[in-house]
């Protein structure tokens, strides 16, 4: 007999929650994990690879897929994540003069511009709130596809020629749901500068989502330096 709707999504929600607790988990590391067998749990990990729920790495280890990751950052409410950035948003801005972006993984496979605070020069970027963009050669898809070893990526012509991005992931439990980024024309920009900016970009976005009691201080900078 066929096995009904309703289990059907149980199990799928089982496999999904367990692969999400494990962080990765091989065919039969699933199929353990939620008593399914090994047939039932690769179709069901299947339809959830095809859905962006999980993905599968080169080794064959299925993890938490993109659309996972944005789905976290919307349980967290579009509008409260936004209310959440803006203080950061505004300090990147106050600290750099150049214009301020939160970003989130789509379901599509690309990222969006979810809220910016514009940059004081009179040559600034200017709002892309709601574009999409892709995550291939952009330093908001770098972040949101991986963990950048400094803390923050710098691409130069990504989106835009002549435009330099900075990005950190937002990475509440060590899977990043949102990005923030400072976008420069790059003539102004130097190497250095772009360093210290991705310092406090980094500085930012591992303080976003952190619980107040237990946030570092914002004010300083990690070199140690004044700011």
């Amino acid at each position: 007999m066929a096995e009904s709707s309703t289990r059907t999504v149980e199990r799928a929600l089982v496999l999904l929650g367990a692969v999400c607790d494990a962080g990765s988990l091989t065919l039969a590391d699933a199929a353990r994990e939620t008593e399914l067998s090994a047939s039932t749990a690769l179709r069901l990990l299947r339809t959830l690879e095809g859905t962006g729920f999980v993905r599968r790495d080169g080794l064959g280890t299925y993890r938490p897929g993109l659309r996972v990751m944005q789905l976290g950052a919307q349980a967290l409410g579009h509008e409260s994540l936004v209310s959440l950035a803006e203080p950061a948003l505004e300090r990147l801005v106050d600290r750099t003069g150049e214009s301020a972006y939160l970003s989130v993984p789509s379901h599509d496979g690309e990222g969006v511009y979810l809220a910016m605070r514009e940059g004081t020069h009179s040559v600034r970027h200017a709002s892309w709130v709601g574009r999409s963009i892709p995550l291939a050669g952009t330093a908001v898809g770098a972040v949101l596809t991986g963990s950048p070893d400094e803390g923050f990526v710098v691409v130069r012509d990504g989106v835009e020629a002549d435009v330099t991005a900075i990005a950190a992931p937002v990475s509440p439990g060590g899977r990043a749901v949102a990005a923030l980024s400072v976008v420069v024309p790059s003539y102004r920009i130097t190497e250095a500068e772009a360093r210290r900016i991705g310092v406090l970009v980094a500085r930012e976005a591992s303080a976003l989502l952190t619980p107040s009691d237990t946030r570092v201080d914002l004010t300083g900078d990690l070199t140690g330096e004044p700011a």
